[in-house]
């Protein structure tokens, strides 16, 4: 009996154990824009960070998706070693004024594409550089959809909009956040910057965490009960008076 219990309890543990990796673990990294906030009205230099979540295949590309609500005028990027880049001009609604006449195309797409070589592998990531200007003064924020593909085939469509109740959504959209113009812009974290991929730490997503935390909890009290129990069947199993 007593075997059974102690079986029964590691069980329930190992069970909750791997609730807490299943939960917590696939949305450890996305697809993001850093820094992440920036001037309405200027021009800046953003990275799009592209982590490699996935165990056993590489990324092999990334086309990110500019708004054409919100165009940018001026869209260029930085080379990437082993990586080509193409990018996409799409006929603007309603033209941009500039002091050199109206700009009738922006970009609203663009692609990067690994060479045999230089996918980004599992536990590495990549950054990709733009430079973009100038951005919007009409809106608080940029929305850029992004599709990471990898060499297995599978794509992870990073396309879901900031929810309104704050939550994180599932695959997250990078989103660059625009301050007025005379407002100080958040500063960007400290990070090392590699032309080629490096380790990616993980980054933990809030809905992730506290389901881990959760899942935690009902692991160890899950053990405690089933200690209780042990001990109940141990006092109970001696000889009759």
């Amino acid at each position: 009996m007593n075997r059974s219990l102690l079986g029964r309890i590691g069980v329930v543990t190992a069970g909750a154990a791997a609730l807490v990796l299943a939960i917590a673990g696939p949305a450890s990294a996305h697809v993001t824009v850093n820094p992440n906030t920036a001037a309405q009205g200027s021009y800046s230099k953003v990275s799009f960070r592209v982590p490699t979540e996935s165990d056993t295949a590489s990324t092999t590309k990334l086309q990110v998706t500019l708004p054409t609500d919100t165009p940018i005028a001026s869209v260029s990027t930085k080379p990437v070693v082993g990586w080509t880049v193409a990018t996409v001009k799409s006929k603007l609604a309603t033209p941009i004024k500039s002091d050199d006449g109206d700009i009738t195309e922006a970009v609203t797409q663009i692609t990067w594409t690994a060479s045999k070589g230089a996918e980004i592998k599992p536990g590495q990531f990549q950054e990709f550089d733009v430079s973009l200007g100038p951005l919007p003064t009409t809106a608080n924020q940029i929305i850029f959809k992004a599709l990471q593909t990898y060499s297995d085939g599978n794509v992870v469509r990073w396309i879901d909009e900031p929810a309104t109740d704050g939550s994180e959504p599932e695959h997250p959209a990078p989103v660059l956040k625009l301050t007025a113009a005379n407002a100080p812009a958040a500063a960007p974290a400290t990070t090392t910057v590699a032309q080629t991929s490096a380790a990616a730490p993980a980054k933990s997503s809030n809905s992730g965490l506290g389901w881990g935390i959760a899942a935690l909890v009902v692991a160890v009290l899950a053990l405690l009960l089933g200690f209780a129990a042990f001990r109940r069947a141990g006092s109970g199993s001696g000889p009759a008076a």
